[in-house]
């Protein structure tokens, strides 16, 4: 994609592209099954759904990898009591998906896993079905933490928001 091609998509879509596209009932329900799928391990998650990058990141040329990156340090998801926080990133504008787990998650898994979720997701997104594709999502990052992360008799806290950031 041309430089020009790219600003004018980043550009062009906002926050309102994200929450008219899942609709605001969309919304409560992919925030309910992170919801519960926190009820049934130690670990947290965090969606992110951004419309476009802003112009000094496109200045910068900005990857959706590195603004990841930079929304899992923002929103805390490095910053769990037992280093499980997972991301799930969609960068709408360019249709990227970028799945980051914390060290204590990623060291039970392998880079493979993670591809193969963002390959399902990716494949449900084509088919325009958002709302299906983040909940599969959703669920398989779940059962990744509920196998290397079930839950304990210690406290269960929520120690991340469940609600889905729209930026």
């Amino acid at each position: 994609m041309n430089i020009l091609t790219r600003w004018a998509r980043h550009l062009w879509l906002d926050a309102a592209d994200a929450r008219r596209l899942l609709g605001t009932d969309g919304l409560q329900r992919l925030e309910q099954a992170v919801r519960g799928s926190e009820a049934r391990h130690m670990g947290e998650l965090r969606l992110c759904i951004e419309a476009g990058l802003h112009a000094p990141a496109l200045w910068r040329g900005a990857s959706s990898r590195e603004r990841a990156v930079a929304l899992f340090s923002q929103l805390r998801v490095w910053d769990t009591e037992h280093n499980n926080g997972v991301l799930i990133y969609l960068l709408l504008a360019e249709r990227r998906i970028e799945i980051l787990a914390d060290r204590g998650l990623h060291a039970c898994t392998g880079p493979a896993v993670w591809q193969g979720i963002s390959d399902q997701l990716s494949a449900a997104l084509q088919a325009g079905r958002y709302e299906d594709g983040l909940s599969e999502a959703i669920q398989a990052v779940s059962n990744l933490l509920r196998q290397h992360f079930p839950l304990t008799s210690a406290p269960n806290r929520n120690e991340l928001p469940d609600a889905v950031v729209l930026i």
